[in-house]
């Protein structure tokens, strides 16, 4: 996957994490909330793309570990 995705992804989970602080600081339970839905996005993918980065280096070791990887 694309680094520039990646970055985006964190940075979507930090300004979610900001604003969830600044709820909690202001007791301001409706900023606080957006921030945890703000993060919500962000996590869901970066997992997603964890998950392909991983399914995609196991595909490409069954491959090198049965003779079929590229030389």
């Amino acid at each position: 996957m694309s680094i520039l995705d990646k970055i985006k992804d964190k940075a979507e989970q930090l300004i979610g994490e900001a604003k969830e602080k600044i709820g909690q600081m202001t007791a301001n339970g409706s900023t606080e909330n957006a921030g945890n839905h703000n993060q919500l996005p962000g996590e869901t993918k970066e997992a997603g793309r964890d998950l392909h980065d991983k399914a995609a280096g196991d595909t490409h070791d069954t491959k090198e570990e049965f003779g079929g990887g590229s030389k």
